[in-house]
């Protein structure tokens, strides 16, 4: 459990979104139940609701987060274009506001006084109370995203905002009740159960992926990894590695983590679509995994352990600020060479290789540690 910093007051009530959440969330749990009980549901309404949550969920994972927010790929403009139609039917405000708050948010991260929504606020501030009240945390800071203002899709978008959130949640599913002749089931089901949904998937993003997991990566924020959450967030739940690694298009980097986000990136890829995809290299990623092993461990025998494991224990980190140090003379090597390493296939290969050796140091010295930790007996919280 992180503790939680009170505010010395609360501010007013955003009357707009308290309504609006109020009456959303309650329709969800009491209409939408009670006509899927008298008068049941269609297929038809299953499937439209289905593909419009998946459709509004990953162009916010997809288009909102992981590109505009955090540039970690760039998109031709029919992408860009249905992620800013379908992002704005998740109705979470525009590309602008959402990429603004959101690099605050990474810049800021656990500071009551400046991340929007700080899990050590508590945790329904983190999951709505945020915006529920003008905090002054949630005012938009428009200079952090001077970049997409040279998107006109971005500022097309942020325009027509309003427009496009009526039309798109009421406009498509009425439409789809006209053509199936189910009205009021394919509003309750693709309109506002879809909406709510939505809404909650992304909002446990700012709540459960900062309070129930790991943090394999880095524990100096409360973001962690948790696999059951990234199936309801489209793949967002390994929040720990994002947040050590916010410039990856990938969260999930195992090819068995649900991260159909990356899935989705790397499919308009192979099509043409997506293109300069950025990925944090396997040395980085092992080494900050290896580092925070390190501290661990090293806390763990600041008590009485014997002196024969602090002595391995200094003999595995001065092998691994060797290897660092060895990772750090190929970076230079391939820097000072420029273009030469990049056309000479030998020197090219010969950079690699080396490189592939010292990721493999790592990953042997990985298992050594955790053979090392695992002969201290089990870890007293």
């Amino acid at each position: 459990m992180h503790s939680t910093q009170a505010r010395p007051s609360k501010p007013p009530f955003v009357k707009s979104s308290a309504v609006f959440f109020g009456l959303t969330n309650l329709a969800a749990i009491t209409i939408v139940p009670w006509w899927g009980i008298t008068q049941g549901y269609s297929p038809a309404a299953w499937i439209a609701a289905t593909v419009l949550l998946a459709l509004g969920g990953m162009s916010i994972t997809t288009g909102y987060h992981r590109m505009w927010s955090h540039r970690t790929f760039k998109a031709a403009w029919p992408v860009r274009l249905a992620f800013a139609i379908f992002g704005g039917m998740a109705l979470q405000n525009s590309i602008y506001v959402w990429a603004a708050r959101h690099r605050i948010h990474h810049r800021h991260v656990d500071d009551v006084e400046r991340d929007p929504h700080s899990i050590r606020t508590g945790f329904w501030h983190a999951h709505i109370g945020w915006m529920l009240r003008n905090w002054p945390t949630s005012e938009v800071d428009f200079s952090q995203v001077r970049d997409l203002e040279r998107d006109p899709i971005v500022m097309w978008q942020h325009r027509y905002y309003w427009a496009l959130v009526w039309v798109s949640n009421l406009g498509i599913p009425l439409a789809l009740g006209w053509m199936t002749g189910d009205w009021i089931g394919m509003f309750l089901l693709a309109g506002v159960l879809r909406l709510v949904a939505s809404h909650h998937f992304t909002f446990f993003i700012n709540s459960l992926a900062h309070t129930w997991g790991r943090r394999p990566y880095s524990e100096e924020n409360t973001a962690v990894d948790n696999g059951m959450i990234a199936l309801l967030t489209w793949g967002e739940g390994y929040h720990n590695y994002h947040h050590a690694f916010q410039a990856d298009y990938r969260n999930g980097i195992r090819w068995w983590q649900y991260d159909p986000s990356k899935w989705l990136i790397n499919v308009l890829a192979w099509c043409g679509l997506v293109y300069d995809r950025k990925r944090t290299p396997t040395f980085r990623i092992r080494r900050a995994r290896l580092m925070l092993q390190f501290q661990r461990l090293q806390r763990r025998l600041e008590g009485d352990a014997p002196a024969t494991w602090r002595e391995r224990f200094e003999q595995e980190f001065g092998q691994f600020k060797d290897t660092i140090g060895q990772w750090q003379a190929v970076q230079m090597r391939r820097v000072e060479a420029g273009a030469d390493a990049i056309k000479d296939r030998w020197q090219r290969t010969e950079l690699h290789t080396r490189v592939r050796e010292l990721e493999y140091r790592l990953k042997m010295q990985q298992k050594r540690l955790r053979a090392l930790a695992r002969s201290l007996g089990p870890q007293t919280a």
